[in-house]
């Protein structure tokens, strides 16, 4: 299997909804909304795609400022494709583009947390949450 990696290449909102529903992420993202996964990709800065042949099997989509902050907001691999290390080298490409300086920040998932420990991140306890929809009291 010749996986190739891409980054900032344009993908389609259905490829990306495809890859999301043949990923766990699936379970966590707006699949049904073409409008907000749209804006999620067309406003991300740094995207890193992986492909066997013209098949989207990964992404690592983010918004950073290149210098302190990267924030990874969708991970996600086919899950047929899952353990060969395409996530881990999606995630080194991501750094690839980033400043030594740059912090490399996500929200995982909870079956994910393992994983996450396990290729060297540390866990932070501060992340708050504000739901779209809710108003600030």
């Amino acid at each position: 299997m010749n996986i190739t990696y891409k980054s900032n290449h344009v993908i389609s909102v259905e490829q990306f909804m495809s890859l999301l529903q043949r990923s766990r992420l699936g379970e966590r993202r707006p699949i049904e909304n073409k409008t907000c996964l749209s804006g999620m990709l067309d406003n991300s800065n740094l995207t890193i795609t992986a492909w066997n042949e013209n098949k989207l099997v990964g992404i690592a989509r983010c918004m950073t400022d290149f210098h302190y902050a990267c924030y990874l907001s969708d991970l996600a691999v086919d899950e047929d494709y899952q353990r060969l290390g395409i996530g881990k080298i999606l995630q080194n490409k991501i750094k690839e583009n980033l400043q030594d300086t740059c912090k490399l920040i996500l929200i995982s998932a909870p079956n994910a947390n393992d994983y996450y420990k396990h290729i060297g991140y540390r866990q932070n306890p501060r992340c708050w949450v504000l739901e779209g929809h809710e108003a600030l009291s």
